[in-house]
Formats: structure tokens, C-alpha cells, sequence
């Protein structure tokens, strides 16, 4: 897998996703993970067009997934929130366009809807409704491929097995890392062509409000460690090349310069077999990202075993 198999992440501080994206794509990165949430569209969109304007790449060498958010589900309201990303972009299509989370929440100008007791508000969720207005998108000429994140086995094969489908999802974008290896959704993702994206894929930070920090670190375990000092590589590249190999993207965010760059530096050494399952057998089956705020909502994903 070369370099489209790592994305840069640009969930980033205000105002530096300009300057990180145009630095990633001279090192390298080809595959760019955005939302419409994480609110730098526009500086994403202008960073691409302006590497693309001095020579650096064409559109075609540049592949962007965008999100589709918990409060657009509604059928009506699918294209509408695609159009916008692509304006903030100021691109004529994204190539891969996503259902961000399987779990509605209630339309209007909020993204987290609470009512007045703090509550998350939610709505009815047809997962197979959206996607028919996802498909639609994707007939207009709008994305080039559709696909999901943190759908579980059920969630997926609701939309396997929907009649009419006209296009399946080529991805799902999930936790990912030698602590949460996912083997089960990785197999049964292999089995219907579906490519697992791996987001968290060197851990995460330990931001209370968000992460269970109850899993220990990933780049202190001794085991990354000692295999990065074999190959000189850190814990963190050793981390990144233990996905790759196996066949999951993964989409490490930083907007630090030095750890972009260091990020992208694994295509120069393969791990042996016996440090493939090394790390595998590290899997704790603990998510850094739970999402428990959500647990209540009927179609929050994480309740079964994958």
C-alpha cells in the first residue's frame, strides 16, 4: 500500500490547516480525512487548489473523504450538507463522502442539539434512507465513492443486504491500533471489500472529555518500543507500518510540522511476521474513544462485540 494508504487527519487548531495540509502534501500525503464539523473545510479545500495551481499535484493525485453529520441523516437534507462542504472546499466533487456516525440527531442549525436539561437531542434514525440519498449524490457526479464510520456488523449489513442497493460502502472508518486490533470487523470487512479505515491509529490524546483514559498509553508499550529500536523508527511508526501491512488505511492527525513528516516516514521497512502477531497479541479490546455521551441513542454502535 504507498502513501494513499495514509491520510493526514485535519481535525486541527483554527486557522493552521492551511499551512499543515500544503506542508503534508509536499512531504508526500496524498489522502486527506475532513468534516464539515471539524470546521477547516475552507482552509483545506484552499491548500489543495493552491498545490494544485503551483504544480505540486493534480486533482486526480488528491483523495478527500469528507463527513456527513449526525443532524443532515434526513434524506432531504443528505446533498444539501455534501454541497456545502464542497463550496467551503471550492471543489467540484470529494472522492469519498461518508456517514460520519450511525446515529441521527435532531436537524437544524445545531450540531449537538441538547434540550433545556442538557440532553442530547436525537432523532429517528433510517440508515438505509440516507444512503439512498448518499447514492443519489453519487449518480449526480458529486463524490466518487460512498462508505461509513463506526457502523458494527449489524449496521453494515443493513445496507449489504437493503434491496436496490446501487453502491455499497468501500469503507468504514474505525478505532483502530495495536490495542483495539478490531480483528472480527476486520475480517468480516474483508469479506464484503469493505477497506477499514483506521482513525486513532497511534492513540489518542487524553482528553477527558472524550477518551477513556483508563487505556494505558500506546507509545510507551515496551513492545513498540523495542521493535522501533531494531528498525530505528519510533513506537508511533512502528504503530502506523503495523496497519498499513495488514491492509488498514490509517489516518494519524497532527498539525504539528516534525510529526507530519515523521508520520509518513514508514514505507522504508516492513515488519517481520512474527512482529505482525507480536502486535496483534497486544489488543486489549479497549477503545480510546467511546462516545458514551451517545450510548442511550438507539443505533449507538459500540453495544455489541463488533
Amino acid at each position: 500500500m504507498g502513501p494513499k494508504a495514509l491520510a493526514a487527519a485535519v481535525k486541527t487548531a483554527k486557522g493552521t490547516a492551511l499551512d499543515c495540509v500544503k506542508l503534508a502534501i509536499d512531504e508526500g500525503y496524498r489522502h486527506f480525512d475532513g468534516a464539515l464539523v471539524y470546521f477547516n473545510e475552507h482552509e483545506v479545500g484552499q491548500a489543495i487548489r493552491e498545490k494544485i495551481a503551483d504544480g505540486t499535484v493534480r486533482r486526480e493525485d488528491i483523495f478527500y473523504c469528507g463527513k456527513l453529520w449526525n443532524t443532515f441523516h434526513p434524506p432531504q437534507l443528505v446533498r444539501p450538507a455534501l454541497e456545502r462542504t464542497l463550496r467551503s472546499l471550492k471543489l467540484d466533487y470529494v472522492d469519498l463522502y461518508i456517514v460520519e456516525l450511525p446515529m441521527a440527531f435532531k436537524p437544524g442549525n445545531e450540531f449537538y442539539p441538547k434540550d433545556q436539561d442538557g440532553n442530547y437531542i436525537y432523532h429517528h434514525t433510517d440508515l438505509c434512507a440516507t444512503w439512498e440519498a448518499l447514492e443519489a449524490c453519487k449518480d449526480a457526479g458529486l463524490v466518487k465513492s460512498l462508505g461509513v464510520s463506526n457502523f458494527n456488523r449489524r449496521q453494515l449489513e443493513l445496507l449489504l443486504n437493503k434491496p436496490g442497493l446501487k453502491h455499497k460502502p468501500v469503507s468504514n472508518q474505525v478505532e483502530c491500533h495495536p490495542y483495539f486490533t478490531q480483528p472480527k470487523l476486520l475480517e468480516f470487512c474483508r469479506q464484503n471489500d469493505i477497506v477499514i479505515v483506521g482513525y486513532c491509529p497511534i492513540g489518542s490524546s487524553r482528553d477527558t472529555s472524550w477518551v477513556n483514559v483508563k487505556s494505558p498509553p500506546l507509545l510507551e508499550d515496551e513492545l513498540l518500543v523495542s521493535i522501533g529500536e531494531k528498525y530505528s523508527k519510533s513506537p508511533a511508526q512502528v504503530a502506523l507500518r503495523f496497519n498499513v501491512q495488514r491492509g488498514v488505511a490509517v489516518i494519524p492527525k497532527s498539525f504539528s510540522p516534525d510529526r507530519i513528516r515523521h508520520n509518513f516516514q514508514i514505507f522504508d521497512f516492513s515488519l517481520t511476521e512474527g512482529e505482525m502477531k507480536a502486535i496483534e497479541a497486544l489488543n486489549k479490546n479497549t477503545r480510546f474513544v467511546e462516545l458514551l455521551m451517545w450510548s442511550d441513542h438507539p443505533e449507538y454502535p459500540f453495544h455489541d462485540e463488533y
